[in-house]
């Protein structure tokens, strides 16, 4: 490691969202009432463009919380304001939240955007995006995905379906453009502009009917198509595809994650590509570590991928005494720092840490 910072949160966190002046906002996902909301200052070390070496300060700092009524299994912040964006069980209806003025330390629930629930509906995966007005994209089934202005709750979209699979991931690639993927591994291409459009991409390789899927997109420099960059998707098997949406009809990658022991399990799962690394991906929720790729030697074998750099800091680092190892419940990437990375664990712990690049790599 180049550097590793550490957090114990009250309680383990699914969800790990940056927000506004590189604040990281967490929350609980804990079957009872009052799930923590918090946003953290991470360590001054890592709010600087360079490394400044040792620092005296090496933690987290609560800046700001509150309390959520339900589980929180997906947040947002919402760019350019300051407010939040969560949903989890009992239901699809979203909650939304304002983190408070400097002179204030509480986050506040502020309304609710209740939405129809249908049979075998559970809680919403969700976007959001500020290109016109605040938009939050939502939906827990292919046939009931909206967007939603999140101030007015006034529905602004809704995506034609083609059937009613349970989602995974929702994403916005433009203002314009949203991308779904099911469970089942599916992916659909969406169009505001063409409301009863919902092209369907390349299905994913024949897999057991017990598989989960997931997905993760990446934003490309300035001036790039959303769609000319690859998306990646991952399995509860390991297994690891690359799509470019311009050209469906095949692959751009298979690989096989190098992973001990792959479950049918998909709750935590997550693949997220690299801000500021080309062709770097990370995956997690297989197990109590996170694996860095870099993709660009990959091809259409589907072998097994050798993993430029392994954390193994929360199966490690877990409370003594504990029978079962914590399983790593999310990651993110730092949105200016290429290989800083952001984990969190059952067992309610957050790492922060940046990996030294291997000799003869970028």
């Amino acid at each position: 490691y180049r550097d590793l910072h550490t957090f114990e949160l009250q309680a383990p966190t699914r969800l790990i969202e940056w927000a506004r002046g590189n604040r990281v906002c967490v929350a609980g996902y804990g079957q009872s009432d009052g799930n923590e909301i918090l946003q953290l200052i991470p360590p001054p070390t890592l709010l600087t463009k360079e490394t400044q070496g040792l620092c005296p300060e090496r933690d987290f700092k609560v800046e700001c919380g509150g309390f959520s009524e339900r589980p929180v299994y997906s947040l947002k912040y919402v760019p350019d304001t300051s407010l939040l964006v969560t949903s989890g069980p009992p239901n699809s209806s979203l909650q939304v939240w304002q983190v408070s003025a400097e002179d204030s330390d509480v986050i506040k629930s502020v309304s609710t955007i209740a939405t129809e629930n249908g049979p075998g509906q559970s809680w919403a995966k969700i976007a959001t995006i500020s290109a016109r007005v605040p938009w939050v994209l939502h939906g827990s089934r292919l046939d009931r995905v909206q967007i939603t202005e999140v101030e007015s709750r006034k529905h602004v979209y809704t995506a034609a379906s083609r059937g009613s699979e349970e989602l995974s991931n929702l994403a916005f690639l433009d203002c314009n453009t949203l991308l779904l993927c099911c469970a089942t591994g599916r992916l659909c291409l969406a169009d505001m502009r063409q409301p009863q459009s919902l092209m369907e991409a390349m299905s994913v390789p024949s897999t057991p009917c017990s598989e989960q899927w997931c997905m993760g997109t990446r934003h490309g420099a300035q001036g790039l198509e959303p769609s000319s960059q690859p998306v990646a998707r991952l399995s509860s098997r390991g297994l690891l595809t690359l799509t470019d949406l311009r050209k469906t009809s095949e692959f751009l990658a298979l690989a096989k994650a190098r992973v001990p022991s792959p479950g049918s399990s998909a709750e935590f799962l997550c693949v997220s590509w690299a801000p500021a690394l080309e062709g770097y991906l990370a995956i997690s929720g297989l197990d109590g570590t996170v694996h860095v790729y870099d993709t660009q030697s990959w091809d259409s074998s589907g072998r097994e991928a050798e993993p430029i750099f392994v954390h193994k800091g929360h199966a490690f680092g877990g409370a003594g005494g504990s029978r079962d190892p914590p399983l790593v419940t999310v990651h993110t990437w730092h949105l200016q720092k290429p290989r800083t990375l952001l984990s969190a664990a059952s067992d309610g712990s957050l790492h922060i840490w940046d990996w030294v690049q291997p000799c003869g790599k970028c």
